[in-house]
């Protein structure tokens, strides 16, 4: 049902890239169906986009992978704090070229809302937070700058050139700019360094319409898998990068014996040292490791040989148990996606799931340094207890109650009335 009190308002998401399954991208695609509900329009710019034509632009410039953006994240960091002679004309110069047509899209669209997706938050592109400033103040146009991973939370951004430029745009400090964060510690870091004001919007998924149930397709993920009927799929949904603790999953199949771990997602721009690791690792330990990203779709399909492509629905419908024993996350996506599809949980108290999550009353296998005996007797009597329904439904309402549509739309509602103020007092 749509709400009429935002009736026809123009809301523009901009972000170095709104495409595909990546976090920022998934949020946007919530938020766009919240905002869908309040009345809103949603338009969509970045430097990569996979939205309908007509309410989207791509500004090439703005993508953190154009070959002078490239250029520039490199020389503004990890050079010892030494800025070279040139960088600060071509941050500038790309600037400008962001601006430009970022303004023009703006007016053809007639925007009257903007939200940043991490543009003002993390340097991946720094001429495109500079553009976005400099955009709004001369449009006067009210802006949520929502934040899920700050610079400072990254090692490789800590060693900087570009401290002035940090401060200018990452975050911004404008009157018209409302910030809101993802979790408690970035709120708490958040004011401790810029002295503003953030409000703290969680992580959401669609509560109120469950997923639908494995069909003959997904369940023959298991065969193409290899997988015997007695086996468990303990399936980890992430990349392949050291901070999300695979190396837990691997102990934990070890210990439960009768199971093969498999993971999801590529490493993506990470590497493959941790890759080649976890292949030794878990040869060592005997236990079945497979990577199966190269099966991984956004939509099902059936390759020249007859493989099958499976969409990350498909493996959260046919696994025996989540595993996500991240070291650190800015929120945690999959630990929500696995209450939803209502599976059991495997995962690592890091320190969001300590303060954000874990108060709310989830009932999971957590562990806190390294995987114990304890640990494993946890999941087994977990995923063996004649109450596991109970406790998957237990989970889902729980996570309903708090990361869900609706408590995302009356967070909306005040930030939206507020930016739309702030766009009509220019």
């Amino acid at each position: 049902m749509v709400n009429s009190e935002h009736q026809g308002l123009r809301v523009a998401f901009i972000s170095t890239r709104i495409a595909g399954k990546d976090g920022v991208s998934l949020e946007v695609e919530k938020w766009a169906a919240v905002l869908g509900r309040l009345g809103a329009e949603c338009f969509y710019i970045a430097g990569e986009c996979d939205r309908p034509r007509e309410c989207s632009a791509t500004i090439p410039a703005a993508h953190f992978n154009h070959p002078e953006i490239v250029e520039i994240t490199r020389q503004a960091f990890g050079g010892a704090g030494k800025r070279g002679v040139n960088l600060t004309s071509q941050i500038f110069r790309l600037a400008k070229e962001i601006r430009d047509p970022l303004k023009q899209v703006l007016e053809r669209f007639e925007v009257d809302v903007v939200i940043a997706e991490n543009a003002l938050t993390i340097p991946m592109n720094i001429p495109l937070g500079i553009a976005l400033v400099w955009t709004l103040e001369e449009l006067g146009l009210g802006c949520i700058a929502h934040h899920h991973d700050f610079y400072w939370e990254r090692e490789r951004y800590l060693d900087s050139s570009v401290d002035d430029l940090l401060r200018y745009a990452f975050p911004p400090s404008l009157s018209k700019i409302q910030h809101v964060v993802i979790n408690q510690m970035a709120a708490e870091e958040f004011s401790r360094r810029t002295g503003l004001y953030c409000r703290i919007v969680p992580n959401v998924m669609d509560f109120s319409h469950p997923p639908l149930p494995a069909d003959d397709y997904a369940k023959s993920l298991r065969q193409q898998l290899g997988m015997v009927n007695d086996e468990l799929l303990v399936l980890q949904p992430t990349r392949v990068v050291e901070r999300k603790g695979i190396e837990h999953s691997i102990e934990l199949v070890r210990r439960l014996g009768n199971a093969r771990l498999v993971i999801s997602h590529a490493s993506g721009d990470e590497g493959m040292a941790y890759a080649n690791f976890l292949r030794l690792f878990s040869g060592t330990m005997g236990v079945n490791l497979i990577f199966a990203d190269h099966w991984l779709r956004d939509e099902r399909g059936t390759g020249s040989d007859g493989t099958r492509f499976f969409t990350l629905e498909d493996f959260y419908r046919e696994a025996d148990l989540v595993a996500y024993p991240s070291e650190y996350e800015g929120f945690g996506n999959a630990f929500l996606e696995a209450i939803y599809y209502q599976k059991p949980i495997f995962c690592k108290r890091y320190a969001v799931f300590r303060t954000d999550i874990e108060p709310c009353g989830f009932n999971v296998a957590a562990f806190d340094d390294f995987v114990t005996r304890d640990t494993v007797a946890q999941v087994e009597t977990m995923l063996t207890s004649p109450d596991l329904p109970k406790i998957l439904e237990h989970n889902y309402q729980t996570a309903k109650h708090y990361f869900s549509y609706e408590v995302l739309e009356e967070e909306l509602r005040p930030l939206l009335r507020r930016a739309s103020l702030a766009t009509r007092s220019r």
